[in-house]
């Protein structure tokens, strides 16, 4: 089968998930920005000034980096990393919303607003926005402005205004409720950056769209680094842009299998978890405007999700994930917390490298089963983003006495 995601029989729809299921009023807005990444998709001149914007500001192509110490060390499959870390502000958002930044100049609008977990989203929109000329406003789960204070700073000093959402269990899911009730009240002059391949049609599209540049990227340099492809490639999986972002290079390759990490939180029987395609927990049901697999009770309320990395910790998934896995070509697995946090250590001391706690729960499943194939294969994992936006969840996470009194001290004065 060949694999094209933005070429399927129903407008929004990938096999039985997705679609746009929006108020009324919202419809002409959603309509507007249907046409505008159309036309833009369909201008031959507009992906080669999206490359050149991101090659000048941005640093792309980002590089593939031989994990030489740890492939040694495991024996098994040769181990390479696709740097999205190096990005400006430090993950592959800023593919996105770049993206969305010109889509937004095309469209004449001059406010931005945005959902943010990690941050990383809000403060890549906050640059983004800056850059542009345009106002901001990044909406973020109180509980994650505690756990990501470093990148709540550096939004501020972009410019842009954080707004701490206190409702549900104060993360992302509720960030993006508050986004969609904004947008209904200030759609003639906003658009809303969302920051992953979920939501409503065309936003997985477009989010898959941009993030493609990963991909595209990846399998020309492997081939160039290696002669061939590699046998598998990894990325965690929270809402899904990173993971499709490296996944749409490889889709029709058969001879590449693909794997997708989620985050298992304290355990898959604990109920504290965000785990949607890798366990029977979710179920398929409709919310934040589109059809897909939630955590949900059996009345369809949404229950609460748990992971040491914030960027995870999501309550639905990208309906392009999902067909995929119905498809059979994309695997899913789960990685725990306590597993992360031994694979962030492992792959700092021997590789001098700090993944984002996201991007770490690829890393977790990729050195499980890089012991499992021979020397003369490999494997590549996407770093998505870099770690050091995790200080304070790292450091308690290692319970070490000294830093744990330290970061303490540092989230103090960052709050006062």
């Amino acid at each position: 089968m060949k694999w094209n995601l933005f070429d399927f029989e129903r407008e929004g729809y990938y096999g039985s998930y997705g679609g746009s299921f929006v108020p009324e009023i919202l419809r002409a807005t959603i309509d507007e920005l249907t046409r505008a990444f159309y036309e833009a998709r369909q201008d031959p001149a507009f992906w080669p000034e999206f490359e050149r914007f991101m090659a000048t500001y941005s640093c792309r192509p980002t590089p593939i980096t031989h994990l030489e110490n740890l492939s040694r060390e495991l024996g098994g499959a040769q181990i390479y990393v696709k740097r999205e870390d190096l990005n400006h502000t430090g993950a592959h958002k800023a593919n996105n919303v770049m993206g969305q930044g010109l889509l937004m100049r095309r469209m004449g609008k001059t406010r931005a607003i945005a959902e943010t977990g990690a941050g990383q989203h809000g403060v890549a929109t906050a640059t983004m926005a800056a850059r542009f000329g345009f106002e901001c406003v990044v909406y973020m789960g109180a509980e994650d402005v505690e756990r990501q204070r470093p990148n709540v700073f550096w939004m501020e000093q972009l410019g842009a205004r954080v707004h701490p959402v206190t409702s549900g269990s104060q993360t992302l899911k509720d960030a993006i409720n508050e986004c969609m009730r904004d947008w209904v009240g200030s759609m003639e002059n906003t658009h809303y950056v969302l920051g992953t391949t979920c939501g409503p049609h065309p936003f997985p599209m477009i989010v898959a769209y941009f993030q493609s540049i990963i991909g595209r990227e990846a399998r020309r340099q492997f081939q160039e680094m290696t002669g061939g492809l590699p046998d598998r490639v990894y990325a965690c999986v929270g809402g899904g842009s990173n993971a499709l972002g490296l996944f749409q290079g490889f889709l029709n390759d058969d001879s590449v299998e693909i794997v997708g990490v989620e985050a298992a939180g304290k355990g898959l029987d604990t109920g504290q978890h965000a785990t949607r395609l890798s366990t029977p927990d979710a179920s398929v049901g409709v919310a934040q405007g589109y059809r897909t697999y939630f955590l949900q009770n059996e009345e369809g309320c949404m229950n609460d999700t748990y992971s040491v990395s914030a960027g995870l910790d999501y309550v639905g998934v990208s309906p392009i994930l999902c067909h995929l896995k119905d498809e059979g070509r994309v695997r899913f697995e789960a990685a725990t917390d306590a597993e992360v946090i031994d694979a962030l250590k492992r792959v700092m001391r021997h590789e001098g490298l700090i993944p984002a706690l996201e991007s770490a729960h690829a890393f977790v499943q990729a050195l499980k089963e890089a012991p499992t194939l021979s020397p003369d294969q490999s494997i590549l994992i996407n770093q998505s983003g870099r770690g050091d936006k995790d200080i304070f969840t790292v450091a308690e996470g290692l319970n070490d006495p000294s830093w744990k009194e330290f970061i303490i001290h540092k989230a103090d004065r960052y709050r006062q």
